[in-house]
C-alpha cells in the first residue's frame, strides 16, 4: 500500500476500547490501516465521552460532523479519501449516499460489527419464547436494510464465520462483496501464559459486557434468576463478579452480597479481573457477531460456560474452552465441576489458546484483507459492474434518501 492513501473512518460512536469489543475492534481496524501506511482520519456525528479513545495521540485526524447537513458534501470534498468505511449499516444509511455523490472513486467499505438484523430477529424470537429460524430474517426490515446496505458498498468485512456463510448461502450475496476479518491477536507465547494465575491462585466466577448492549444485559438477569442459585446450591460460598460498562439502576439491583451476587459496574482493567477469576460465564440467549468477553477469557486462560449463541463463530470443530449449553442445570453443572476440577480447568484453559492460535492470529487475516482491498483498489470500475444490484440500490437511495435528507435539513433551519 502508497504511503499516500487515505481512508475516512465514519463511526458511529468514538471508540471506547475499555468498554466493548466494538470499541477494540474498531482500534484494530484503525492499527491495520495504519500499519498498512494508510492516513486515517475518523469522523462521527456522536459526542466523545470521557471513556474515548484519544485517537489524535496515534496521529488520527479527528472531525466532528453533523447528519442531514450538506455540511458532510463540502468536508467530504476536502478529504478526498481513497477509501471511506462506515461504521455499521446505520451510519452507511445516512452518509453513503453523500460519499458516492461527492467521491464517487472512493471506495466504501461497510464495517458491520455483527447482523443487526440477526441479532434483532433473535431477540423477537425469545420475546415471543420460541427457537429462532432463519427464514424470519426474510420477514425482518432491518435484515432488508442491512443487506441493502452491505449491496451497496463495494466490500463488507464480517467478523464471524457464521454471519458470513449466512449472507452466503442464506442470502445469496456473491462472495466478491464480504470479506471475513475476525478478531485480531498476536500469538500467545509460553511466558506469557506461564506468567497468568494458575488455577489454585484464582478464586470465583465473572461475567462481564458492556450493558448499553442488550444481550449483555438479559444475560445477567438470566444468570441471577436461573444459573446462580443453582451454582451456590453447590457452591455456597461461591462469588459471582459481575462486571460491565455503563450499567443502569436495575443492573445495580442486583448486587446482593449474601448470595454472593457482586455487582461492581465498569471494570478498571478487564483482563486483570478476568485472569484472577476461575470460570468465566455468560448465558446469552441472543446476540450476533464474535462476544469479545469470551474471547478476552481465552487470553486471559480463563475457561467459560456459555450458550451456542455465545460461542458461535469462535471455535470452529475445536472442542470448546469450557462447556456450551442452554439448559440452566446442566449449564450450572458444567461452571461447578470447572471451578472443582483442577484437571478440567487446565485441558478447558489450553483448548481457549489453541482457538486463538488456529482461528485469530493477526497475521493471517490482516494478509488476506490487505491482498482484497489492493485487487479490488487495482480493479474497482469492473468490480462495480458486477453488483448491479449495488448500482441500483444506490439509484433508488439517492433519489429517494437525499431528498428525506434535504427536507429534514430545510426543516431545522427553520426551527
Amino acid at each position: 500500500m502508497k504511503d499516500s492513501k487515505h481512508i475516512l473512518i465514519i463511526g458511529t460512536v468514538w471508540p471506547e476500547p475499555d468498554s466493548s469489543a466494538a470499541g477494540s475492534r474498531m482500534m484494530q481496524l484503525i492499527n491495520l490501516f495504519q500499519k498498512s501506511g494508510w492516513k486515517v482520519t475518523f469522523a462521527s456525528p456522536s459526542a466523545k465521552s470521557e471513556h474515548s479513545e484519544d485517537l489524535e495521540q496515534l496521529n488520527i485526524r479527528c472531525a466532528a460532523i453533523e447528519m442531514n447537513s450538506s455540511t458532510f458534501d463540502d468536508f467530504i470534498r476536502k478529504e478526498k479519501p481513497d477509501a471511506v468505511m462506515f461504521d455499521r449499516f446505520m451510519i452507511e444509511e445516512q452518509f453513503g449516499w453523500r460519499v458516492a455523490e461527492n467521491c464517487p472513486e472512493a471506495i466504501r467499505i461497510l464495517d458491520t460489527e455483527d447482523l443487526h438484523c440477526l441479532r434483532n430477529a433473535r431477540k423477537k424470537a425469545v420475546e415471543e419464547g420460541r427457537s429462532f429460524a432463519e427464514k424470519d430474517l426474510f420477514l425482518d426490515n432491518m435484515a432488508k436494510r442491512e443487506i441493502a446496505s452491505i449491496y451497496r458498498c463495494d466490500l463488507s468485512l464480517i467478523i464471524s464465520v457464521y454471519e458470513y456463510d449466512l449472507l452466503r448461502y442464506h442470502f445469496g450475496i456473491d462472495k466478491s462483496l464480504l470479506c471475513h476479518l475476525p478478531f485480531l491477536f498476536e500469538p500467545i507465547e509460553e511466558s506469557q501464559k506461564n506468567s497468568l494465575p494458575s488455577f489454585d491462585e484464582r478464586s470465583g466466577f465473572i461475567t462481564i459486557g458492556n450493558f448499553l448492549h442488550e444481550p449483555n444485559r438479559d444475560a445477567v438477569i438470566q444468570l441471577k434468576e436461573q444459573v446462580w442459585p443453582l451454582i451456590t446450591k453447590k457452591l455456597p460460598e461461591a462469588r459471582l463478579h459481575v462486571y460491565g460498562a455503563y450499567p443502569s439502576q436495575h443492573i445495580f439491583d442486583l448486587h446482593n452480597e449474601e448470595e454472593g451476587f457482586l455487582v461492581h459496574g465498569r471494570a478498571d482493567d478487564s483482563f486483570d479481573v478476568v485472569s484472577r477469576a476461575k470460570v468465566l460465564l455468560a448465558p446469552l440467549r441472543f446476540g450476533a457477531g464474535l462476544k469479545g468477553k469470551l474471547i478476552e477469557s481465552m487470553i486471559c486462560g480463563t475457561p467459560s460456560v456459555t450458550t451456542t449463541i455465545g460461542a458461535e463463530g469462535i471455535n470452529g470443530y475445536l472442542p470448546w474452552p469450557g462447556a456450551v449449553s442452554e439448559n440452566p442445570e446442566i449449564f450450572a453443572a458444567s461452571a461447578v465441576e470447572l471451578y472443582r476440577d483442577k484437571f478440567t480447568w487446565q485441558r478447558a484453559s489450553e483448548y481457549g489458546f489453541k482457538i486463538l492460535e488456529l482461528r485469530f492470529l493477526r497475521e493471517r487475516h490482516e494478509k488476506r484483507f490487505k491482498d482484497t482491498l489492493r485487487e479490488l483498489m487495482s480493479g474497482l470500475v469492473e468490480h462495480r459492474k458486477t453488483n448491479f444490484t449495488g448500482a441500483m440500490l444506490m439509484h433508488h437511495t439517492m433519489a429517494g434518501t437525499r431528498y428525506m435528507s434535504k427536507w429534514i435539513e430545510e426543516k431545522n433551519k427553520i426551527k
